[in-house]
């Protein structure tokens, strides 16, 4: 095998997004209605606002955003996750962030596999939210060792799957053929199954501990969770489904409505409960796992302005409660201090941004535009459009898998993270998303430069 006949991890996530897209609306056919839905809402949007259609196809955002997708997924062992670090890698998919959920009455943590570079994400940006159920939260000791004895129990990848990500290893990648094999093989990890690997009575043990544990324990894999269109307006998403009958979860996830978007606003319809088949007694029961959701990105924050989110955010949340419309009044009151124009935003260091010259830039000799980038950007000469924030916030993951777990339990977990039990796990460190966004910050400054 030459290197000439391999391809890219690019194309081999592309071809898997799409697969996995086309999975998940066959067995989730409402997931097809917000692809739809979202599509005339980005069309709209763009068609009204030219100049977020201008900026998004500087940054190479244009052509990704009918791509865009991100999934999740649960699974139950260190032996699970570090393989599915393996199968990520062969597609240019890296574990960037540790997330612990613990704190929000979630017994995971969790990291978002993607893409880490800017070419990688303009190629396509799929990622997955991928979490690992800590056993060591259950409070019954039989329970968890009956969990841990039906985990050690199965395998969620095919045999081929894992010689292709052994033989993608050992000669850097793989070409047409292989990689439409591993695709295929890949996938299969992500199937629902109706049939459940446990009796109903065990079902019910471990759904009692949590649901989620359940949903991790329960089946022959980490079946993917929910698919999530990018949308440009997620309000007019929210009123979308509300409209055409989709049973949406009351709270758009994250910061309020604003001019400038920062970060990641999430909102998903609710989980369905779907038939399944138990395994022993042959019981038939149901099971809620899966949902669709949307989401809208806008601004990745630094590190400074990360914090003034968070202050902002536990202000909104301090109160009792965090649903209905006095949430979002005072998720409101508490984000009116946070500056909410580009310019401002820019100045005061609270986010990433990639700067280009202008047409009027170019067309300078170099001499002439060796100027600081402010002064490139007040003379027209250069522009400044905002980084889009790739990842994932915990407040927010936590909310959307609190709202579909089929229940209103809020389990209260002391805060236990532990990201070196974490990337022990895993088997590698998690990337730092900051210095990825300040990376790709400073590449476009050391351009401009040049």
């Amino acid at each position: 095998m030459t290197a000439e006949n391999l391809v890219s991890p690019d194309h081999i996530r592309s071809l898997f997004a799409q697969a996995m897209s086309q999975m998940y609306r066959a067995e989730v056919p409402l997931y097809g209605d917000l692809v739809e839905l979202v599509a005339a809402i980005n069309a709209r949007v763009l068609a009204q606002d030219p100049a977020l259609a201008q900026s998004l196809a500087r940054t190479d955002d244009l052509e990704r955003i009918d791509l865009e997708r991100h999934g999740a997924i649960r699974v139950g062992t260190p032996a699970e996750l570090a393989m599915l670090r393996r199968v990520f890698a062969v597609m240019g998919m890296f574990p960037v962030g540790y997330y612990d959920l613990a704190v929000a009455g979630v017994p995971v943590h969790s990291t978002a596999f993607r893409p880490v570079d800017a070419a990688a994400l303009s190629r396509n940006p799929f990622r997955v939210f991928c979490s690992l159920l800590r056993l060591e939260l259950i409070e019954d000791a039989a329970l968890r060792e009956q969990a841990a004895d039906i985990l050690a129990r199965r395998n969620i990848f095919t045999d081929a799957a894992v010689e292709l990500v052994a033989k993608a290893e050992a000669q850097g990648g793989l070409d047409e053929a292989d990689a439409q094999r591993f695709v295929a093989q890949a996938l299969e990890t992500f199937r629902w199954h109706s049939d459940a690997t446990v009796s109903l009575a065990t079902y019910q043990q471990l759904h009692d501990a949590h649901r989620l544990i359940a949903d991790v324990v329960s089946f022959r894999g980490p079946h993917i969770n929910h698919l999530t269109p990018r949308t440009l307006d997620i309000d007019a998403a929210q009123d979308g489904m509300i409209a055409a009958g989709i049973d949406a979860k009351a709270v758009i996830e994250g910061p309020p409505r604003r001019a400038c978007p920062i970060l990641l606003r999430q909102t998903s319809f609710k989980a369905l409960n779907e038939p399944v088949r138990f395994a022993g007694d042959g019981g038939v029961g149901s099971h809620t796992a899966r949902f669709g959701e949307i989401e809208q990105r806008g601004l990745a924050l630094t590190p400074k302005g990360r914090a003034l989110y968070d202050q902002a955010l536990e202000q909104a949340r301090a109160a009792e409660g965090s649903t209905g419309n006095d949430y979002y009044a005072r998720l409101e009151a508490a984000f009116a201090g946070f500056p909410d124009d580009w310019d401002t935003l820019r100045r005061e260091g609270l986010g990433y941004f990639r700067y280009q010259l202008t047409d009027a830039g170019r067309a300078l000799p170099a001499a002439e535009r060796a100027l600081p980038a402010e002064v490139l950007i007040e003379r027209g000469l250069a522009s400044a459009d905002p980084v889009i924030y790739e990842d994932f916030l915990p407040v927010s993951a936590a909310g959307i898998f609190q709202s579909n777990l089929g229940g209103t339990e809020q389990r209260a977990y002391a805060e236990q993270a532990n990201q070196a039990a974490f990337e022990a796990a895993l088997g590698a460190s998690v990337g730092d998303a900051f210095a990825l966004y300040a990376g790709i910050e400073q590449a476009s400054l050391d351009a401009l430069a040049a």
